[in-house]
């Protein structure tokens, strides 16, 4: 498969201040990928290097196997970017915004009417007959991401689109990144591991400046973290039986709980808790997320 995006050895440094180490990893077509780190953690800086707004310290960024430099526009032409606040001429209508982008990326008359139509119709914005000043922040990023999708491109990037945003509007962002996901490759940073879950298919841990977990997400659960058990008993000294029987197991809030679970492991403990006759609530096998894969690489 061919990667739209290639990053290799990236460095970057504030003064004093190391934000990015080592950084590699790769997107491929038609992926979704989600680049993952705490607030501070240098996803913006990344970004920023992709498109050449900020020069790297050392190492590789290419798009599209064209190399990126500082400054440069040559390889932006593959790319379509929404910042985590992006600005727009509050006196257009969305469909005049979207005409303006077009005709600023050399796009013929027709075409940009067409996708104009297009891509109001996939953010939720057709029927949309006001100016830009009077929407809400959700509108805004819908508007957005439209914008970034205007020329086509082969690798859409989005920094923190849903932060800040109601359940609601994050839903309705990851839903239009889903579907932009069918027309090209698409990079976004944020630090909500559930928005992940929901939409990618890869996802890259950034911590310490250096991507300390990278990979296909079914994948990465399978290496990562086996499934863990919680039994909830009725009596708080049942739950200290457990972890007298299972000392690798832990309580917690009443809670005994088995990390790194095997099936063998559940089996045994659901044959101690038959033999002994406990009184159980919950019993309960728990899959591995993306949260707890994260705390296990960062070391919290």
């Amino acid at each position: 498969m061919t990667n739209v995006l290639e990053i290799s050895g990236l460095r970057k440094r504030f003064g004093s201040k190391q934000v990015l180490s080592d950084v590699t990893l790769s997107v491929p077509e038609s992926c979704v990928f989600g680049f993952v780190g705490r607030n501070g953690a240098g996803k913006t800086t990344t970004m920023k290097s992709i498109i050449g707004l900020l020069k790297p310290d050392g190492g590789e960024i290419s798009i599209c196997g064209e190399k990126v430099t500082f400054g440069g526009t040559k390889t932006n032409r593959f790319i379509g970017y929404l910042p985590d606040v992006p600005e727009f001429y509050g006196y257009m209508t969305a469909r005049e915004y979207l005409s303006l982008c077009g005709r600023v990326a050399r796009m013929k008359p027709s075409e940009i009417k067409d996708r104009t139509d297009e891509l109001l119709e996939l953010v939720g914005l057709a029927d949309e007959k006001h100016r830009v000043k009077g929407y809400s922040r959700g509108m805004k990023q819908r508007l957005g991401i439209a914008q970034a999708l205007i020329n086509r491109p082969k690798l859409l990037i989005c920094d923190e689109p849903t932060s800040a945003l109601d359940p609601v509007g994050r839903r309705e962002i990851l839903d239009i990144l889903k579907d932009a996901g069918k027309q090209t490759s698409v990079f976004f940073s944020t630090h909500i591991l559930t928005d992940v879950e929901r939409i990618c298919d890869r996802v890259a841990f950034l911590e310490g400046g250096r991507i300390v977990l990278c990979g296909d997400i079914d994948e990465i659960r399978k290496k990562r973290a086996d499934t863990a058990v919680e039994v909830l008993p009725e009596s708080p000294s049942d739950a200290a039986l457990l972890a007298e029987q299972f000392p690798s197991g832990k309580v917690t809030d009443g809670c005994f709980v088995l990390k790194s679970a095997s099936q063998q492991d559940a089996e045994e403990l659901m044959q101690f808790i038959l033999e002994r006759h406990l009184s159980v609530i919950r019993f309960e096998r728990r899959e591995p997320d993306l949260e707890n894969m994260f705390m296990e690489v960062i070391g919290e």
